[in-house]
């Protein structure tokens, strides 16, 4: 059975999360939910446990660590709160873009800061007019001498307007993919500027804007990977990305399941608790079940994504399109067991509904995962 166990490190790495996530997070989740807070001193905590750099090299100072630690940590930090553990998982996407593809000269610049979250960076990929056509993106860079002049909007970015640093990516050559390349863009750089912050249904802990570029000087030095990798480069820095999506939605309805099984074990109708009627016990199994059978296809995933396995990329399309939609599933039906106080924001579980609801549209809608892995199928 060890093959289908975790490894004593890895149940280390998973106890420290969740002492972290205990003592940090969960108490204070809901009031940076309501009072749209972004918690950067928590963040900045997490991050001297290695948790902004868990997947970038110990060369580069980070801790090197797997793409299944990586989902244990923050299925782990999802138990308090999606929105700040899906915030950090795309800090850790973007860190380990640059340390992979970077050059020394812009290593050397950004990776430091990245490591201690004295800097945070964004993952720019989205368009208005581009969302799941990303290669379609229309933001260009221009070279003029020793700089990239950059023109464009990127929509739905977290953490726009507080990161420090954004990889964005640009068109420097023809349409479609091949002409796609990644650039460093700091927050200050003359030209960058940042629209409102939306208004959104859940992930109240992190601020969303658009990144508005006009006529931006990037230094070519900036450029991360060579000239036409960028969707390249995008697409790997994304197996990840939903791997850790996928986690978060773990993590999130494990905290919805366990609040149910308290909550009907208390709550009393018809003379007795609704947890003594089958129909709650049922409700309960299929829960437990189905967040069980996401998590052993996403564990799968991540081992196949650190072993570069040639099919990582489907195992990682099945795996977030199956945890988020089950994660979502196990939520509503927490909710609906709670009946009207599951509705009240004096528990959490409407809080965790609206988080996990975006999980089955970022780092690819369901609907794209569907696509890759029908796609890869067909290839075979």
């Amino acid at each position: 059975m060890t093959q289908f166990d975790l490894t004593d490190d890895q149940r280390e790495i998973q106890e420290l999360a969740r002492r972290f996530t205990a003592d940090a997070i969960t108490p204070f989740a809901a009031e940076w939910d309501e009072k749209h807070i972004f918690p950067r001193d928590t963040i900045k905590a997490a991050a001297e446990l290695g948790f902004a750099a868990i997947y970038v090299s110990e060369a580069s100072g980070g801790i090197g660590l797997g793409r299944l630690e990586a989902a244990l940590i923050m299925e782990a930090m999802a138990y308090g709160c999606p929105s700040t553990s899906a915030f950090i998982s795309i800090h850790n996407m973007a860190a380990w873009m640059l340390d992979r593809f970077g050059s020394d000269a812009v290593k050397g610049k950004y990776l430091d800061k990245l490591v201690t979250m004295d800097w945070i960076a964004s993952y720019c990929l989205t368009e208005p007019s581009s969302g799941s056509d990303a290669a379609a993106l229309q933001t260009r860079a221009v070279r003029d001498g020793d700089h990239y002049v950059v023109t464009g909007t990127k929509q739905f970015i977290s953490g726009g307007g507080e990161n420090e640093l954004y990889l964005v990516m640009v068109r420097t050559g023809e349409e479609g993919p091949k002409g796609i390349s990644c650039l460093a863009i700091e927050k200050d750089m003359p030209g960058v500027s940042f629209g409102a912050n939306e208004r959104k249904l859940g992930w109240h802990s992190q601020p969303t804007r658009q990144v508005i570029l006009e006529d931006v000087r990037v230094p070519v030095e900036n450029l991360v990977g060579a000239e036409g990798q960028g969707f390249r480069i995008a697409m790997m820095g994304l197996d990840g990305g939903r791997l850790n999506i996928g986690a978060c939605s773990l993590g999130g309805a494990q905290r919805c399941l366990d609040e149910s099984v308290a909550y009907v074990k208390d709550r009393k109708q018809f003379g007795q608790p609704i947890g003594e009627f089958q129909n709650t016990q049922f409700m309960l199994a299929d829960m437990a079940t189905d967040l069980e059978a996401a998590r052993a296809l996403l564990y799968m995933a991540a081992a196949k994504v650190t072993a570069d396995a040639p099919d990582k990329t489907r195992f990682a399309a099945m795996a977030k399109r199956l945890a988020t939609d089950t994660g979502s599933a196990v939520v509503d039906r927490a909710l609906q067991l709670h009946g009207g106080y599951g509705y009240l924001m004096d528990y959490p579980i409407e809080r965790f509904w609206r988080d996990l609801r975006v999980h089955s549209i970022l780092e690819g809608t369901n609907q794209v995962m569907r696509m890759i892995v029908g796609r890869d199928l067909l290839r075979q």
